[in-house]
């Protein structure tokens, strides 16, 4: 069975490989300049280029991640550095450059909110500090890409703000909802949030940054310009499709399994709130399906997708994906077998995808209390010995969690 979770967990990601999924939806025009940014930005472009030939074209991918082959600026994440920096200067003035009469494909994945990094009257040291308290406070994707955009002079929608050229972006979606304003902070979308309610994220979440304070009220106050907003005209310069998600990645594990001949559904693709929450949930639903066989009757394979968010209060290592599957263990009271990883390969700090549950880990009668106050995922599925090791895979549909409930 933990050979099948993995099988399924592979297929998935094969059958959403950015390079297939791009090349079907690239647009007839030759374009004058491509952007690609983020974890699924190289085999994305990789497509682009094999259909249009010689394209100049401008590529940020995070450290560490094969570039195949092509120039690519490398820079941090989730934290953005100097080659973040350097990335969005770039972009900026290639952008700048261009006439009314240019057309420029932008190819968006996870990930470029780090990768672009152009701060707004603040420098790079508060937008770290920033950008890891956030990451650290459980606050939602959406709560901190507010904060983000109204910190940048790239996200929200100001990419397109710095150029006159056309724009046709394709998409591909690591958050929930698919909204295009998220993804990537939005560089060139409208924005609905403001600054106002960036001021306010800070606020929810105790988080001080006098700096960053300092622009948000100013801008809040009426002193700065708004990001870009769903009336403005410069709209009438973008097309944009979204070309993979997350519900892709679920339907595909989903329908290998059918395959193999198992029942399998897809809860949901947008499931967020505490990652241990969700456990919770999760543990409550497997129970309720073993004693009284609703909503579905067992055996049954249980797919969801989404993005939680892990509030760090220890000094461990870890992931949303782990912190789901050391809570699912703290709320079952019986053995099954699960699989919970991020599609990008690398959940939080930890350095894995994620980690598999089987009734060994049960069997080994760890207590989960000590791991959960420390935040300390890593430690526990080290020592289980049950981590899911793939490395960096090339692209960002989000999070991908599978159990059996039997």
């Amino acid at each position: 069975m933990e050979a099948l979770l993995k099988e399924t967990f592979f297929h998935a990601l094969r059958a959403t490989d950015p390079y297939r999924l791009t090349l079907k939806a690239l647009p007839s025009f030759r374009p004058d300049l491509i952007l690609a940014v983020g974890k699924a930005a190289a085999p994305m472009l990789r497509a682009a280029l094999e259909r249009y030939g010689e394209v100049p074209y401008h590529l940020t991918l995070p450290q560490g991640q094969e570039a195949l082959g092509l120039k690519a600026v490398f820079a941090r994440h989730p934290v953005p550095d100097e080659g973040s920096v350097r990335a969005a200067e770039e972009v900026l003035h290639l952008l700048a450059s261009l006439s009314p009469k240019a057309r420029v494909l932008a190819l968006l994945s996870g990930g470029g909110s780090a990768l672009w990094c152009a701060p707004l009257g603040i420098g790079l040291r508060e937008k770290q500090a920033l950008t890891q308290a956030l990451l650290q406070s459980g606050a939602g994707i959406r709560e901190i890409n507010a904060v983000r955009k109204h910190l940048s002079r790239i996200k929200g929608g100001r990419a397109l703000l710095a150029t006159k050229a056309r724009v046709h972006a394709l998409l591909l979606s690591d958050v929930p909802g698919d909204d295009p304003s998220v993804i990537a902070s939005g560089p060139f979308h409208p924005d609905p949030s403001t600054y106002p309610e960036a001021l306010g994220v800070l606020d929810r979440y105790g988080l001080a940054f006098p700096e960053a304070r300092a622009v948000l009220e100013a801008g809040a106050k009426g002193k700065l310009p708004e990001t870009l907003k769903p009336q403005d005209p410069a709209l009438r310069r973008l097309t944009w499709k979204l070309v993979g998600a997350n519900l892709h990645l679920l339907r595909a594990a989903q329908g290998f399994l059918r395959r193999q001949g198992h029942r399998a559904v897809v809860l949901s693709d947008r499931f967020g709130g505490e990652a241990r929450a969700l456990a919770r949930f999760h543990a409550e639903l497997a129970e309720t399906i073993r004693t009284h066989g609703v909503p579905f009757r067992r055996p049954i394979f249980l797919l969801s997708g989404g993005e939680a968010q892990v509030r760090v209060r220890g000094r461990g290592k870890g992931g949303r994906n782990l912190e789901f599957l050391l809570a699912l263990y703290a709320h079952l009271p019986r053995p099954l077998y699960a699989l919970a990883a991020d599609s990008d390969g690398l959940d939080g700090n930890s350095g894995v995808a994620g980690a598999l549950h089987t009734p060994a880990v049960w069997d080994r009668g760890l207590d989960p209390r000590p791991f959960l106050e420390e935040n300390d995922s890593l430690g526990f599925f080290q020592e289980v010995g049950t981590l899911l090791v793939t490395g960096p895979t090339g692209t960002n549909l989000n999070d991908f969690r599978l159990l059996l409930v039997d």
